[in-house]
């Protein structure tokens, strides 16, 4: 290989494996709490996703389409 291709390699293992760290105990308190889930209410988030998609009149990555006025 040539030596700038093994520069430019090293460069992007060195970043990757950079921006990984270790969560200390302290943290895992503040990571466990619901609030920081992607979706902490299950229920609350299909209910904006339908009606998202009922006034959008679009879908938004989920597997349900809108329809306009919610009826369907």
């Amino acid at each position: 290989m040539k030596p700038i291709t093994v520069f430019i390699l090293g460069i992007l293992i060195i970043l990757s494996v950079s921006a990984c760290t270790e969560v200390r105990a302290w943290e895992r308190g503040y990571l466990a709490q619901p609030e920081m889930a992607w979706k902490p209410d299950p229920l609350e988030s299909a209910l904006n996703d339908h009606i998202f998609f009922s006034k959008e009149a679009s879908s938004g990555g989920n597997s349900a389409a809108g329809g306009g006025c919610g009826c369907n």
